[in-house]
Order: structure tokens, then C-alpha cells, then sequence
């Protein structure tokens, strides 16, 4: 095999290989386990940025194995799948650094670090995906990684939330399962193409495609937490915070996202998807969880639980656009799917923060924490702002070409309302965040001080991936126009779609 039909399976390797031999360690063998988590990420962030060069310039990547009949395994590198490759790549960097300086102290690095690495492998093997079958399988091989690094704390509560988010999933993915076989029984072997390629089906078998529509995006919304699929998302945040930054940011819920984007472009076919009728439910189904996710974190004084419900509405972003025919509004969805990540991820890393360093768990023990701990409030206040959509943070380049794709479907009578709404709702819940942590002033102690054995407001590993992640998000919407920013790659992504 050529380098070319390497490159995808050794992407996948990079994290596979170095999470098995974590598991083999010694809890004392920290040098170790922290040089195997960040080499195999900074070989994969080096393997992706050829990749990137390659796609760019229409080079193909693609290994493939051959299980059985019909049944093959494939890596496949496209636009689409690139874009979340990177952002997976370079979140899991910033978020390795982040864990090893939180779970520091914690018992059972060996077996996190082993399943973080597990998760980080299934996300990049089904965005590689070359087809629905290689998708499934990394689909449900990402929900067994993830349930150990949400009971990972052992107690009742963590337990109570892994089982729960175990159930959500699994049904999902019997849900998922049932529609990829039912639609290979019609069709054959499903290749990712872009375009689709189920226009050329017989028109007889059409009703048949719609429920097997249903089945499929049923199964992805529960881990895109679509309401009323989304239950378990709150409750996975007794989940130590460097998990619930993979949840949110690169991981579950995107998984979900890109899966619908995967199969409304590049099985259905987008214009093919509109002429069945499929769009118009995708669409209300994302814009009601849109605003009910706002809603109801508008009432969480948990921060993580604001933050979660939060992503119920953010995540629905993806699918809106995805659901809007235009390629105006795929770039919208599609560009989201790396903002809302690099912005939640920051959120989350604040959060963790707060809880590590000083005991703060909820809204109402805020007050004044800006001036203790300036520089993790400032990427919270960044990460925050840009989820509302204030310019120029890269949010608002998201919620911009939503709004311009929906005018030029003739869709603004309601898909306007909605962002505006959502927006508004946004500012209700974070605002008052902001105002409390740099206008209040804070109470005597804090929950549970713990000073850093250095003078930064806590320790550097904690402290530099969020400040990293908020910049990240800061540049996105400064540098919207640049060479091979999230834009531009949207925009390739949106013209190969819909390129006849």
C-alpha cells in the first residue's frame, strides 16, 4: 500500500496505539502516560495538516479492507470529514494538556487516559468514514469508550449518569443500525458520495427511503441531543470537566451532528433530501430545540448544567443549516460545526477551572470571580460572547450565514425569528454570568480555595488551554476570510456539494 492508502488508517492509529499501551501502565508512570498522550496527539496533528494540503488539492486518501461480501471497511478523506478531523485533532490536544493538569492527583489515570484515548480514536475513524457501514461501527465503538469517562469518578451520581447516557445511546444506535441495514437491503453498499446517491432509486421505493430517513436521523439526534432525544446530556455532566469538553466540543454530540450532515449531503443528496420532503421536519425539529434548549438553561444555577443545555440549543446550528437548501446555509451549518466547538470547549475548560480552583459549581457563587482569576474568566467572557453571536467572535459568522442562507431559501419568515430569538436567549442566560463575575463583589472565601503552588490564578495546564481555545475562537471570526480558515473550507465543502 502506498503512503496515500496509509495516511487515513494511520490517523486513526495515532491515538488507538498509544491509548492500548496506556492501559498496560502503572499509575506512578506519569513521564510516560503524558509522553504517549502527547505524542500520538502531535503526530496526528501532523499527519492531518498533510491531509489537509491533499484534500485541498482534490489528492485522495482513502484505505479500505474487505470483511465480506458487501461489507467493507473504509477511510476516506474529503472536505467534510477533513473539517471535523482537524477540529477533533486540535481539540484533543489542547484537552490532553488540559486532563493531565487536572486529573493530576486523581486515581486511575491509566484506565481515563486509556478510554480518552479509545473515544478520541472512534471520533476520528467516523469522521474518516468512507461509508455507512465503517460510520456505524466507529459510531458505536465512540459510545462504549465514552461511558467509562463519564462513570470515571465511581460514585452514585456519575454512575447514575453514564447508565443514562448508555441507554440514550445505545437505543440511538439500534435506531441508526436498523435504517443503515434496511437502506443497504434497497441500495446495496451506502459509499459516502458527494451529492448522494440515492436520486437514481426507483420512485416506488421513495416512501420507503422517507422512514428510512426518520430511523437513521433519529438515531444521530440522540447524540446531536435533538429534543426530545437530548435527556441524557445533563446528565452526563457529573463527568469530571476535561469529559464534558470532549462531550460537548468534539466528541458525542458533534458525532450526532456530522452524522446528519453525512447523511442528508452524501447519502440522500441535499436537493434530493428537499424532493422527498425530508427537509422541512429536519428543520422545525432543530429550530424547536433551539429554543427550548435556551429556555431551559436560563433557569440551571449548575454552571455545567447552563453550559449543557447550552449545547442542546447550539448543536441544533448544525442541523438548521444542514436542513435550509442553499449553499449559503450549508456553509453556515457546516462552519458551525468547528465554532460552536472551539467555543463550548473554552466554556467548559472555564468551568472545570472554577470547580478546581476554587469550589464553584453554580452561577450564584460567581460573584468577583473575574478579579481572582482574570484570564480563565476573559476566555469564559469570550467563548460566551461569541455563543450569543456578538462580532467578531466566530459565532456571529455562523448565526451571519444562516440568516443569509435562509433569505435565499425564502425561509426567513421563520428561520430568522428563531435565530434572533435564540440569540436573545443567549445574552439572557450568559450575560448575567459575566455581570456577576467582573461587576460583583465576592463573598470572603470561596468554596473551596486552593491556591497554586505558582502565581497564576491556577495551574498553567489549566489555565493556557482555555486562554489557547478563546483566541482560537477569536481568530475565527477575525480571520473568517483567510486561507484555509473554517470559512473557506465551508465554502469547499458547499461547492463541491451542490457542484453538478
Amino acid at each position: 500500500m502506498s503512503f496515500d492508502a496509509w495516511l487515513p488508517a494511520l490517523i486513526v492509529l495515532s491515538s488507538l496505539l498509544p491509548g492500548v499501551l496506556i492501559f498496560t501502565l502503572r499509575e506512578g508512570s506519569h513521564r510516560l502516560r503524558t509522553s504517549l498522550n502527547l505524542g500520538g496527539a502531535l503526530l496526528k496533528l501532523l499527519l492531518v495538516g498533510i491531509m489537509i494540503w491533499g484534500v485541498f488539492h482534490e489528492h485522495v486518501y482513502e484505505s479500505r479492507w474487505s470483511l465480506a461480501p458487501g461489507l467493507d471497511l473504509v477511510l476516506h478523506a474529503d472536505a467534510l470529514s477533513v473539517l471535523f478531523v482537524s477540529l477533533s485533532t486540535l481539540l484533543w490536544l489542547v484537552t490532553t494538556v488540559y486532563a493531565i493538569g487536572y486529573l493530576e492527583t486523581s486515581p486511575h489515570r491509566s484506565r481515563f487516559f486509556g478510554f480518552f484515548s479509545l473515544c478520541v480514536t472512534a471520533t476520528v475513524g467516523l469522521a474518516l468514514a468512507g461509508n455507512l457501514f465503517t460510520f456505524v461501527i466507529f459510531y458505536e465503538l465512540l459510545t462504549l469508550a465514552t461511558y467509562p469517562l463519564v462513570a470515571h469518578r465511581g460514585t452514585p451520581e456519575a454512575i447514575r449518569g453514564a447508565r443514562i447516557y448508555l441507554k440514550y445511546t445505545l437505543s440511538g444506535g439500534v435506531l441508526l443500525l436498523f435504517g443503515v441495514i434496511w437502506l443497504q437491503v434497497l441500495a446495496g453498499p451506502i459509499a459516502f458520495v458527494q451529492g448522494g446517491i440515492l436520486s437514481d432509486l426507483p420512485a416506488e421505493l421513495h416512501p420507503q427511503l422517507g422512514w428510512i430517513f426518520l430511523l437513521m436521523i433519529l438515531g444521530l439526534g440522540v447524540k446531536a441531543a435533538i429534543v426530545p432525544l437530548h435527556g441524557w446530556l445533563p446528565q452526563a455532566m457529573v463527568a469530571p470537566a476535561p469529559v464534558s469538553a470532549l462531550l460537548h466540543a468534539v466528541a458525542v454530540v458533534k458525532a450526532g451532528a456530522f452524522g446528519i450532515v453525512r447523511v442528508v449531503y452524501d447519502v440522500y443528496g441535499v436537493e434530493f433530501a428537499a424532493e422527498l420532503g425530508l427537509l422541512t421536519s429536519l428543520g422545525l425539529a432543530a429550530a424547536v430545540t433551539i429554543v427550548y434548549g435556551s429556555v431551559r438553561a436560563l433557569s440551571q444555577d449548575n454552571l455545567k448544567k447552563r453550559l449543557a443545555y447550552s449545547t442542546v440549543s447550539q448543536v441544533s446550528y448544525i442541523a438548521l443549516g444542514t436542513a435550509i437548501l442553499g449553499p449559503i446555509a450549508t456553509i453556515g451549518g457546516v462552519v458551525h460545526l468547528v465554532h460552536q466547538g472551539v467555543m463550548k470547549i473554552t466554556l467548559f475548560f472555564a468551568a472545570g477551572n472554577y470547580a478546581e480552583t476554587l469550589g464553584i459549581h453554580k452561577v450564584s457563587e460567581m460573584d468577583g470571580v473575574g478579579r481572582r482569576m482574570p484570564g480563565t474568566t476573559l476566555a469564559f467572557s469570550i467563548g460566551a460572547l461569541g455563543m450569543i453571536g456578538v462580532p467578531p467572535v466566530a459565532g456571529f459568522v455562523s448565526k451571519w450565514y444562516l440568516g443569509l442562507g435562509a433569505v435565499e431559501a425564502g425561509l426567513a419568515s421563520w428561520v430568522l425569528p428563531v435565530l434572533v430569538a435564540s440569540s436573545l436567549l443567549n445574552a439572557a442566560y450568559f450575560l448575567p454570568i459575566l455581570y456577576r463575575a467582573w461587576f460583583r463583589t465576592s463573598a470572603s472565601d470561596w468554596p473551596h480555595e486552593q491556591i497554586p503552588a505558582r502565581r497564576l490564578e491556577t495551574h498553567g495546564s489549566l489555565l493556557w488551554p482555555p486562554v489557547m481555545t478563546a483566541l482560537l475562537a477569536l481568530a475565527a471570526g477575525l480571520f473568517a476570510a483567510a486561507p484555509y480558515s473554517p470559512l473557506e473550507w465551508a465554502e469547499l465543502i458547499a461547492a463541491r456539494e451542490y457542484r453538478q
